[in-house]
C-alpha cells in the first residue's frame, strides 16, 4: 500500500467517523423529542429508557442508513481533494484514474463486509431490544397495541396435508387449551387429534399434551386411542404462536432461513416478507461499494460550487435509490413481484449508473 493509498484511506474513514457521530447524534434528538411524552408516559428511568431502548435503536438506524453515511462521507471528502487540486495532482504523475480509486474499492469492500456481517449477527439482537420496548410502550401510546400475551383461535398448517390449531394460548407460560391436529388424505380425514391442553417442555424442547384422543379414520372404519398425557415432536415452537410483527427483523440469518423453509413447508402466505428480509440483509451491504464508486466518480471533478453542489447532486441520488427501494418492496410485498429481484434491483440500477459515472469519469 502506498502514501496515496494510506492518505485516502484515512480520510475515507476519519469522515466516515464524524458522519455517523453527527448524524446519529442528529437522529437521536430528532427521535427523543417525538417520544418525549411517550417516555414520560412510561415512568422507567433514564437509564432504563437508554439501555433498554437507544441501545436497540442506534445500531438499528445506524445499520438502516450505513449506505448513506458511506455516500455522503465520500462526496464530502473526495470534494475537498477536488478543489484543493490534489486529484488534479494526483492524476498528473501519471496515476490512472482507476488506480487513484483503489483506496476507494478497498474502503468500500471493507465496510460492505462489515455491514454485512452486522445485518447477519449483531443487528438481529438489537432489534430484539429496540422491538421489546417498542411493542410495550410506544405501539401501546399510539393505540396500535394488543394484548400480545394471550392467543386466540390461532390455526396454521403444519405441511401440505396437516392443519393445527389452537383455542387459546399463553405466550408467557407457553401453554394453551383446546389444541388439535388433523390430517388429510386429499380431501377425505384420515386423522383426527384432540388434546385439552398443550404446553412447551423446555427440558425436552417438544410439546406434552395432556388428555389427549386419537381418531385414525379408514374409510367407514375408524379407531380412537386414550392417552392421559404424550410428548411431540411438532415443527413449530412457541415462536409461532405469538403475534409479533418485528419477528423477522430478531431472527439472525440462520434463525430466519430455518424459518423461511419452516413457513414455506406450511404453505404460509406471509413467506414473500420473510424472503424480502434475507436478501434485503445481503443486497443492502453491495449497496454501499456501488454508492462509494458513484460518490467518488462524481466528486473528482472540480466544479463551480464545490461540495455543496456534490453534496446536492448526492441527496438526489440517494432519495432515488430509497425511493426504488420502497416501490420494489411494495410490489414483492403486495403484488407478485419476486423477493430476490425486489431487493436487488435498487442495487442494479445504480449499479448501471456507477458504471456509467466511472467510465465517464475515467475519461
Amino acid at each position: 500500500m502506498k502514501t496515496i493509498d494510506r492518505y485516502i484511506l484515512k480520510k475515507f474513514f476519519t469522515t466516515f467517523l464524524f458522519c455517523i457521530i453527527a448524524l446519529t447524534v442528529l437522529v437521536i434528538i430528532v427521535d427523543l423529542s417525538e417520544k418525549t411524552d411517550d417516555f414520560a408516559k412510561t415512568k422507567l428511568p433514564v437509564k432504563t429508557i437508554i439501555t433498554d431502548y437507544y441501545f436497540g435503536f442506534i445500531p438499528r438506524i445506524d445499520a438502516m442508513l450505513f449506505p448513506l453515511f458511506i455516500f455522503i462521507s465520500v462526496i464530502f471528502f473526495t470534494s475537498i481533494m477536488a478543489n484543493r487540486s490534489e486529484i488534479i495532482a494526483i492524476l498528473s504523475t501519471g496515476i490512472s484514474f482507476s488506480r487513484f480509486l483503489r483506496p476507494y474499492f478497498v474502503g468500500g469492500l471493507l465496510f460492505t463486509a462489515f455491514l454485512w456481517w452486522t445485518n447477519q449477527y449483531i443487528l438481529p439482537p438489537a432489534n430484539q431490544k429496540w422491538a421489546t420496548f417498542n411493542s410495550k410502550y410506544i405501539d401501546f401510546n399510539y393505540g396500535n397495541y394488543e394484548n400480545t400475551s394471550t392467543v386466540n383461535n390461532k390455526y396454521f398448517k403444519l405441511d401440505s396435508l396437516s392443519y393445527a390449531g389452537v383455542r387459546f394460548y399463553d405466550t408467557t407460560s407457553h401453554t394453551g387449551s383446546n389444541f388439535f391436529v388433523q390430517r388429510f388424505n386429499k380431501i377425505r380425514l384420515v386423522y383426527d387429534l384432540r388434546a385439552q391442553t398443550i404446553k412447551w417442555d423446555t427440558a425436552t424442547r417438544k410439546w406434552q399434551l395432556n388428555n389427549v384422543y386419537e381418531r385414525t379414520i379408514d374409510g367407514l372404519h375408524q379407531q380412537v386411542k386414550a392417552t392421559p398425557n404424550m410428548y411431540m415432536n411438532f415443527n413449530f415452537k412457541p415462536r409461532d404462536l405469538q403475534r409479533d410483527e418485528y419477528m423477522k427483523d430478531k431472527l439472525t440469518t440462520p434463525e430466519l432461513n430455518e424459518f423461511i423453509k419452516l413457513e414455506k413447508s406450511r404453505g404460509a402466505a406471509d413467506v414473500n416478507s420473510l424472503m424480502l428480509e434475507k436478501q434485503t440483509r445481503n443486497a443492502n451491504p453491495v449497496s454501499v461499494f456501488i454508492l462509494t464508486i458513484i460518490g467518488a466518480s462524481l466528486a473528482s471533478r472540480k466544479i463551480r460550487g464545490g461540495s455543496g453542489f456534490h453534496l446536492a447532486i448526492g441527496v438526489v441520488i440517494c432519495v432515488l435509490y430509497i425511493l426504488v427501494g420502497r416501490f420494489s418492496a411494495v410490489f414483492s410485498l403486495k403484488g407478485n413481484f419476486n423477493p430476490i429481484i425486489a431487493a436487488w434491483l435498487p442495487n442494479l440500477v445504480f449499479g448501471i449508473l456507477a458504471w456509467y459515472l466511472y467510465k465517464k469519469a475515467s475519461r
